[in-house]
């Protein structure tokens, strides 16, 4: 059985620092794309950075966070970061973790709240 874990959220100040982690359990953790996506309340979920795995994915980082997140993986651990600086109020949102590699191998987290607020 596969299990996404996310851990890392919090309450942070606008210019300030997180580092979201996801364990994941239960699969070829390296063979997966891992990507982190964020929902804002009434809002549709949005990819915000994806780490290709080893068939052949590529890294994307959405628009409103480069230079500012940086996404990485270590296949050792099967783990994946997202470090996410300089946050601002409209980065708050529930985070998650996905892995895909395929239409039916695509698992999620339950995701991590991130607050950016003075």
């Amino acid at each position: 059985q596969v299990h996404l874990v996310e851990s890392g959220g919090g309450l942070v100040r606008p210019g300030g620092s997180l580092r979201l982690s996801c364990a994941a359990s239960g699969l070829t953790f390296s063979r997966y794309d891992m990507s982190w996506y964020r929902q804002a309340p009434g809002k549709e979920r949005e990819l915000v950075a994806r780490s290709g795995g080893s068939i052949g994915g590529s890294t994307i980082l959405a628009d409103s966070v480069k230079g500012r997140f940086t996404i990485s993986r270590d296949n050792t651990k099967n783990t994946v970061y997202l470090q996410m600086n300089s946050l601002e109020p409209e980065d708050t949102a529930v985070y998650y973790c996905n892995a895909w590699q395929s239409v039916v191998l695509n698992y999620w987290g339950q995701g991590t709240q991130v607050t950016v607020s003075s």
